[in-house]
Formats: structure tokens, C-alpha cells, sequence
């Protein structure tokens, strides 16, 4: 997650591109890590100064702490630190509790996660202003908790991934 506007579809006059203002003075950015259960909608989110193999072995260990007593299985894409040589005598210990899909190389069509990351930029980052990095991150933990508020009302969110 940077601290940048990202221009979308949008209605504007013919010919005209719009602008969105932003500010960015340093590289900002915060790593998000983020699993849902297709099933039910839940989605399970962490965040990192920096993605590598031991944030993202955190996040595992977070998601396996949710799902106690059940072995989860993940669906990745290729980020190098998700094959890390590092992380596999980790995963051989844990292999009870984690399994690792891994998805073809360039195909995050096929990856859940991505469609939440797809809304979370619409609803987010297309066409709108943000002053920092730390308003980025709060909007975020917004949309999440409203991800949530609407499963906890039984607004079952897997429309979201089965329908788009």
C-alpha cells in the first residue's frame, strides 16, 4: 500500500483527463497481507513495514491461529518471499496446520483475495485524495471492519468473489 491516487473509469468531459492531486514526498508503503474464506466471506488481513518471508510467516501463523484446530489451506500467487527457501523447514513443521497452493504464474484472476483487493481500491484509492499514508492505512482498517460488520449481519460477502 503506497500513498498514491489511482485514476479509474470515471465520468469526465470528453477529452478532458482528470487529475487527482497528490501528495507523496518519500517512498511510503506498508505491506498488506490478506486471506478470505470463500465459503463464508470472512476475510483474515495483517500488515508489515516491509513483505518478506518473516512477515509473511506471520501472517500465516495469525491465520492459523484463527482457524485453531482446523488445517488451513492457502491460496498464493508468486511473490518470491511465498517460496522462500527459508520458509520451507517452517512449513514442514507446521504442515498439519498450513497447506500452500500455489497459483500459475500471472493469473490473480484465479486468487479470491484479489477481487477484495480489487473493491478495496475503488472504494479507497480510485479517484480520491489522500493526504498520508497513515489515512490510506485507516481508511483500509475501515473497509475491513465494514467487511466484517456486514458478514456478522449475515450479509454474507461471497457474492463479492463468486459475482465479479
Amino acid at each position: 500500500m503506497s500513498n498514491t491516487a489511482t485514476v479509474s473509469y470515471m465520468w469526465a468531459e470528453k477529452g478532458k483527463q482528470p487529475r487527482i492531486n497528490q501528495k507523496q514526498r518519500k517512498r511510503e508503503r506498508k505491506t498488506l497481507f490478506g486471506c478470505i474464506e470463500p465459503e463464508t466471506g470472512i476475510v483474515i488481513t495483517g500488515k508489515a513495514d516491509k513483505g518478506n518471508t518473516v512477515s509473511f510467516f506471520s501472517f500465516l501463523l495469525l491465520v492459523a491461529k484463527h482457524y485453531q484446530g482446523r488445517k488451513v489451506v492457502m491460496v498464493l500467487d508468486n511473490v518470491p518471499y511465498h517460496h522462500a527457501k527459508r520458509l520451507k523447514p517452517i512449513l514442514e513443521r507446521y504442515k498439519h496446520r498450513i497447506e500452500l497452493v500455489y497459483l500459475p504464474p500471472y493469473s490473480p484472476d484465479l486468487n479470491p483475495i484479489e477481487r477484495i483487493w480489487w473493491y478495496m481500491r475503488k472504494k479507497i484509492t480510485h479517484n480520491r485524495y489522500v493526504q498520508n499514508l497513515q489515512d490510506r492505512i485507516n481508511n483500509f482498517d475501515m473497509f475491513i471492519q465494514d467487511f466484517k460488520i456486514e458478514n456478522d449481519m449475515g450479509k454474507n460477502l461471497t457474492k463479492l468473489i463468486v459475482n465479479i
